[in-house]
């Protein structure tokens, strides 16, 4: 059988209630990641051979640029994503506050109060 390993996949770095409760994958696929996810873990950084095709086209997908077909790199690709840092983007101006205030008054307004009259 591929993706055989000795311990169950953990990861509490990401996922501190464990990855059933992260709500993040489906039932099937946190089974197949707690299952699974060790031997997948170690193809992937390498520091474990494929042993048969399965996990040869498993590699070579993940690490490839083509599209995804195997059901196993897309389940793995999917976690590697989830605990990718993500990225905050906020609106804010840069600026000093005088060059904030002036641009929201507006350009027409004059600052002696002749145009109320």
């Amino acid at each position: 059988m591929s993706f055989e390993s000795e311990k169950p996949f953990n990861d509490f770095q990401h996922f501190a209630r464990g990855i059933r409760r992260s709500g993040e994958f489906t039932i099937k696929e946190s089974e197949m990641l707690e299952k699974c996810g060790t031997a997948m873990m170690e193809i992937y950084k390498g520091t474990r051979k494929p042993k048969d095709k399965e996990e040869k086209t498993f590699l070579k997908q993940l690490t490839g640029t083509e599209v995804i077909t195997d059901h196993n790199a897309k389940v793995f690709k999917k976690y590697l994503q989830v605990i990718q840092p993500r990225h905050l983007h906020r609106l804010c101006s840069v600026g000093n506050d005088d060059e904030i205030g002036n641009n929201f008054m507006g350009s027409s307004s004059s600052s002696d109060g002749s145009d109320l009259g």
